[in-house]
């Protein structure tokens, strides 16, 4: 992960705003002007948004600008959430305790911030029934998970049988 910017001859824009570290704002300069002005302070002048119009500098340390940059990289980094989609699959005739135990593991993945798919897996004559009955056996899951959730997906009916999505209220 490099840090791409430009840093004192290696900038060709014919003038700059200038910014000091201090925050002290030098105006619109010319390049040389620029350049000998960083050199008597005994800093680098790095280009830091080339885009303006002028691109706009700072005359500061080099090594600090980038542990700056890496620094509010990081925290970013740290500050971003990702979920998961968990899924559990269940059949009509899962017993009572293989329910319990599911939906235990589906109320930890909820608790952790996931989303959890579940499926009924419908096989043979199964596929054929009542979807009344099916979505009832669906619901017998729901009923057992202890942690407070949102349907994110309504039930649907795919080719292998009903799903449903839930996530952390």
């Amino acid at each position: 992960m490099a840090i791409r910017v430009k840093i004192n001859h290696q900038i060709k824009a014919p003038e700059l705003r200038v910014v000091t570290a201090e925050g002290e704002n030098l105006g619109v300069i010319s390049l040389s002007i620029a350049l000998a002005e960083a050199q008597k302070r005994g800093y680098d002048l790095i280009e830091i948004s080339p885009t303006a119009v002028p691109p706009v500098a700072k005359i500061m340390d080099y090594g600090k600008f980038l542990y700056d940059e890496k620094k509010k990289v990081k925290v970013a980094k740290s500050k971003t959430v990702t979920t998961e989609l968990k899924i559990i699959q269940v059949k009509i005739g899962t017993g009572e305790h293989d329910l319990e135990l599911k939906a235990k593991r589906v109320s930890e993945w909820l608790a952790e911030g996931n989303r959890v798919k579940i499926d009924l897996f419908l096989v043979g004559r199964s596929k054929y029934m009542d979807l009344n009955f099916l979505k009832e056996r669906l619901e017998r899951v729901l009923k057992l998970v202890t942690s407070e959730y949102k349907i994110a997906q309504a039930v649907t009916k795919g080719p292998k049988g009903l799903t449903i999505v839930i996530e952390k209220k």
